[in-house]
């Protein structure tokens, strides 16, 4: 294969510019803890909020449901009827 045109020094410098490292866009919370921007923070604070965890787990736990299977039979069980002897 025939290369068609050479790059200059200049050019290949050029689009070598481009190709450092940049630092991290680095912010610091209301608590002093530093984070990536748009990213939670190791404490799991986002925005002021704790984010953290899963939304899922901390409903059942209010509602006092200790496994989702167990809640989807249940629920299963209620919504289907009973068959009758005939």
């Amino acid at each position: 294969m025939v290369v068609r045109m050479r790059h200059t020094r200049a050019h290949t410098a050029n689009r070598r510019s481009h190709h450092a490292l940049k630092s991290p866009a680095l912010s610091t919370d209301k608590s002093g803890a530093r984070h990536i921007r748009h990213h939670a923070s190791l404490d799991g604070i986002y925005k002021g909020r704790t984010v953290t965890g899963d939304p899922v787990k901390k409903v059942m736990k209010k509602q006092g449901i200790k496994s989702p299977k167990k809640a989807l039979k249940k629920s299963l069980k209620k919504s289907t009827p009973k068959k009758t002897k005939k």
